[in-house]
């Protein structure tokens, strides 16, 4: 571009405009393909299915029926916030970089004496500092002394990060603002009310009651008119009430499901310590380490960073991730960390950042549509159709009986004579029938339906919170109760995640007790101490006062650190006394992390990882002198040897190995490319660490054996301890096969063909040694053979998996941030049997709405059949509006909080998973159902045409004998309803 040229906004388009042009320019026929282990396609269905859908499905009062519904008219406006804000920071962001250099000494513009909007306590104006954060200028950090004078002017050490003192804490907070965003005000309960008031079905009625009411009285007058009209318009406030309220408690109930998701546990550095606070607690100047999986919590400069890649696609649109070092170093709030690890000096929070802008403009409620509501929505639409159906026959049969004279009054006289009955008379007998008709539809919609969801899925949401389950899709409510298989981690989830080193294996011989490092001699345990302590995430913080030391990183970190200390390691001198020139990450498919080390006695290149595998590229080993010997076959063997025995003790084990390498080697120019040597290794050492098995776990495993669910363990541990733990947790007993294919490692299923894996993956219990492709191999294997799978996950790795799955579980306290958003449910306390619990209450959910199905519609078969009966025969109906409107009142609601609020019981766990094709109305709940609605058909029936010879009313006037029928009708409706329907529910509980 020519100097001085204006710069160009990017083009602002419509969503409509964006998916044409992304639909013109994928290929057709094909699926679309992912590069990136990070790019994952969200489980939401896209804009155009979703409307196609919606266009072709007819449902009732959809404004009512489900009001969480996918509204996509909203989902519109939010995308076209977030790209309006996108273009608004581009277009800022390149307006600032073609601004003409005119202004002196950089340095005292960023630091003036009293600034207007920050504390006089920091040399720097928050409008600067934003406008740094904004425009990502590399030559004016340059010019205040990059990320160390930054650090100066906010007063912050880059080594110790900020003081813990509540009084700065508040400063910062008062100069710079806070890491929130407003909210966007709730909707308020009259809302609510005025949404369940658009009802169709409530209209008619309210239009119904008022011409009741007024027609009422002014014929019967005010004493005897209002009762009718008034009785309805009564009912329908109730109804409205309890709709509106429910609806309020339960946007209550996702308001406060979202705060939970939205308040991420981050790592930040205060006064040399390193511990975890809330996101919400971030203030500018903090130390932040970043680690891959995490989230970067708010705006910052990046201090130092090893591979570190950054997933910018929720800020940027783009999905591939972008390298971070001294070149690039500014990170933007809300992106994930794809790779490596680093920390960063945070420099903007809140609305100040362009992520807290763009969640301040956007609300975030839950516009789910889930698999359950929308059979209901077939369910009740194809009742309501019928019903529509048969008031609209009965409507159009009891107006030509009315108007052809063959309608009589209870006195037997006709009411209705063409010429000689007067218009008001003939007006007041059509509303009659209207009312007739409509309580017909009244009768025939299920409007308990939607409120039973509503219920049962917010009490179970809430109960599920209690048993350590945050649930981030409503879908996954019902789906995890028909889950057939679980693929399960081992560590974290079985197991404690509690780990201790217990066995050591170094310079050919065992240690015992396996911290008693006399027989090493001192370059040898000098040369284990570097490696122990460079080639680490983790930290060890010693408190001045002489205190116990804090050892903070993974589980396996703290354990191995935690080993170090006790054989002598200074964490701090040994990591002063050498200089990290490049990491290699640990990786999920290689099991291995390095680091290149140097100091006085040269470059190092230590390497920590899976035992076997990192013995297998080792070519000596440190004898007991410290000199280096060849590995002959003989003592490979007896390394090999002591990995399995101390794997059949379900052990972990880790391998510690180096190698020395030539400064020439190392390339002076983009040595982040540089790859670590990783042959050629000299063996240093084995250790075996101890992660016992939770309590509680192997009895959930019956439990899910006993449900029909099956549980493999897919783990990236060595066979022999995979199967080891297996055993102890009760994945695999005495009797079972523990050999292939029941037991396999993850290559050898990689390496099969798709057919191949598709015969065997219902075999596999155990899969040791896999990684995260060959879980999402078996996960895709299981799925083409008609399983509802259900997968745990800890690791960014684990997010294709998660995300493949029909339910993906992440793990609350280990999980990373990616493998959190690619999840349904959160398993808050990471123990295997939260999972179990969650299938208890997927269970319960559909259970709980099915023996609600079956209550409701016998009560709407009965009054149905015996209101067009009635209708058709006589031209008159026995129970009134007035009437099934109280009765659907207080069964509805009574009901469908009996129903949803049941508790889940054992003998969920004792059936099978529901049939992932099986209809939500099953054979025996239709058997049921029609049983006991002939059964009250055929009483009323009964009392309907000989009422007045079975209750002896002969002697009485026809008006009163009338009434009295129809009252003792209603009354044994009723019974029937509750002694019947009840009790047959409750006889045939397990109606699936």
């Amino acid at each position: 571009m020519a100097m001085g040229s204006s710069p160009t906004p990017p083009e602002i388009r419509s969503p409509e405009q964006d998916r044409a042009a992304e639909d013109a320019s994928a290929p057709q026929g094909e699926e679309e393909q992912f590069d990136d282990a990070f790019d994952i396609p969200h489980k939401n269905a896209s804009h155009g299915s979703l409307l196609r859908w919606r266009q072709a499905a007819l449902v009732l009062n959809a404004s009512r029926r489900f009001r969480y519904t996918l509204d996509l008219k909203k989902e519109e406006e939010k995308e076209m916030i977030r790209r309006k804000i996108r273009a608004h920071a581009q277009v800022i962001r390149a307006a600032f970089l073609f601004k003409e250099a005119g202004e002196k000494d950089l340095r005292e513009s960023y630091t003036g004496t009293k600034p207007a909007t920050a504390s006089c306590s920091f040399p720097i104006e928050l409008e600067k500092l934003t406008t740094l954060n904004r425009d990502h200028d590399s030559l004016v950090l340059q010019e205040i002394g990059g990320v160390e004078g930054l650090s100066g002017l906010l007063k912050s050490d880059l080594d110790r990060g900020i003081n813990t003192a509540e009084d700065e804490l508040l400063q910062r907070r008062d100069a710079f603002g806070a890491n929130t965003y407003p909210r966007k005000k709730r909707k308020n309960i009259l809302r609510f009310v005025f949404d369940a008031c658009k009802d169709l079905t409530l209209i008619i009625l309210m239009v119904a009651a008022a011409i009741s009411l007024t027609l009422g009285m002014a014929t019967e007058g005010v004493e005897e008119g209002w009762y009718e009209g008034g009785s309805i318009f009564l009912a329908v406030f109730l109804v409205i009430l309890v709709t509106a309220t429910s609806d309020y408690r339960q946007s209550l109930q996702f308001q406060h499901l979202n705060e939970e998701k939205q308040n991420i546990q981050v790592e930040v550095l205060r006064g040399g310590k390193r511990f975890r606070a809330s996101i919400f607690d971030i203030v500018v100047g903090d130390v932040v380490p970043l680690n891959i999986g995490d989230q970067v919590p708010a705006d910052g400069i990046l201090i130092s960073g090893h591979s570190l890649a950054i997933d910018e696609s929720s800020m940027t649109g783009e999905s591939k991730t972008v390298r971070k070092d001294q070149k690039a170093p500014f990170l933007m709030s809300g992106c994930k960390v794809a790779d490596g690890y680093g920390s960063m000096l945070v420099t903007g929070v809140g609305t100040n950042t362009e992520w807290g802008q763009l969640m301040a403009n956007l609300s975030e409620d839950n516009g789910e549509e889930t698999p359950l509501q929308v059979r209901l929505n077939g369910v009740a639409t194809f009742i309501g159709m019928v019903g529509l159906s048969v008031a609209g026959l009965v409507l159009g049969v009891l107006a030509i009986r009315y108007f052809t004279g063959h309608t009589k009054n209870p006195d037997g006289t006709v009411q209705f004579r063409a010429g000689t009955t007067g218009a008001k008379q003939g007006f007041m007998g059509a509303i009659r029938i209207l009312t007739i008709a409509v309580t017909i539809v009244v009768v025939a919609v299920p409007e308990g339906l939607p409120l039973a969801v509503t219920l049962t899925l917010a009490y179970s949401m809430r109960k599920m919170m209690r048993d350590k389950a945050l649930v981030r899709r409503l879908s996954s409510c019902e789906t995890m109760g028909s889950a057939t298989t679980i693929c399960s981690d081992k560590t974290g989830t079985l197991t404690l995640n509690k780990m201790t080193v217990v066995e050591a294996h170094f310079i050919g011989t065992k240690l015992d007790p396996c911290d008693d490092t006399r027989a090493i001699s001192k370059s040898a345990a000098a040369l284990l101490i570097e490696g122990i302590a460079q080639n680490t995430t983790g930290t060890v913080f010693l408190p001045e006062d002489g205190g116990a030391a804090d050892v903070t990183g993974s589980p396996t970190e703290k354990a191995i650190l935690s080993w170090g200390l006790k054989i002598g390691m200074n964490f701090t001198d040994v990591r002063s006394n050498s200089s990290v020139l490049h990491v290699f990450p640990f990786n999920s498919e290689k099991k291995r992390g390095g680091v290149a080390v140097q100091s006085d006695t040269g470059v190092h290149i230590h390497w920590k990882g899976a035992a076997e595998l990192v013995l297998s590229s080792c070519k000596s080993w440190l004898s007991l002198d410290g000199s280096v010997q060849p590995m002959s076959a003989e003592k490979y063997n007896e390394y090999k040897k002591s990995i399995e025995d101390m794997a059949k003790s379900s052990l972990r084990c880790v391998a510690f190995a180096y190698c020395q390498c030539e400064i020439e080697m190392i390339p002076k120019e983009d040595i982040a490319d540089w790859k670590l040597p990783e042959e050629d290794l000299t063996l240093l050492g084995i250790v075996g660490i101890k992660d016992p098995c939770r309590p509680g776990v192997r009895n959930a495993v019956q439990l899910c054996r006993d449900a029909g669910v099956k549980v493999r363990m897919v783990t990236g541990d060595n066979i022999d301890t995979a199967k080891a733990i297996a055993l102890e947790c009760g994945i695999l007993d005495a009797n079972d096969v523990t050999s292939e294919p029941f037991v396999i490692e993850g290559k050898v299923f990689r390496e099969m063909s798709e057919t191949s894996r598709g015969e065997i993956a219902d075999k596999i219990t155990v899969m040791g040694r896999s990684s995260p492709n060959d879980k999402l191999l078996l996960v895709q294997a299981l799925k083409r053979k008609g399983h509802v799978v259900a997968v745990t996950g800890d690791g960014t790795n684990d997010a294709p998996a998660l995300h493949e799955a029909d339910i993906g579980l992440s793990m609350g306290i280990s999980g990373t941030e990616v493998a959190k958003e690619s999840s349904d449910i959160i398993i808050l306390d990471d123990d295997f049997t939260s999972v179990v619990k969650v299938v208890r209450w997927g269970r319960s959910v559909y259970a709980n709405i099915q023996k609600f199905i079956q209550f409701q519609l016998t009560v709407n078969v009965a009054a149905l059949v015996i209101n067009v009966i009635a209708a058709v025969s006589s031209g008159d109906v026995p129970l009134n509006a007035v009437e099934l409107l109280w009765v659907n009142l207080i069964m509805d609601t009574l009901g469908a909080l009996a129903l949803a609020t049941e508790p889940p019981t054992d003998n969920l766990m004792k059936r099978h998973p529901v049939g992932r094709r099986e209809p939500l109305v099953t054979n025996i709940m239709w058997r049921n159902l029609f049983v006991q609605a002939i059964y009250q058909i055929a009483i009323l029936l009964i009392f309907n045409f000989s009422g007045t010879k079975v209750l002896r009313l002969e002697n009485e006037s026809r008006d009163r004998a009338e009434k009295m029928k129809n009252t003792f009708i209603f009354n044994t409706f009723v019974f029937c309803q509750y002694c019947g329907s009840g009790l047959l529910s409750e006889i045939n509980c397990p109606i699936m």
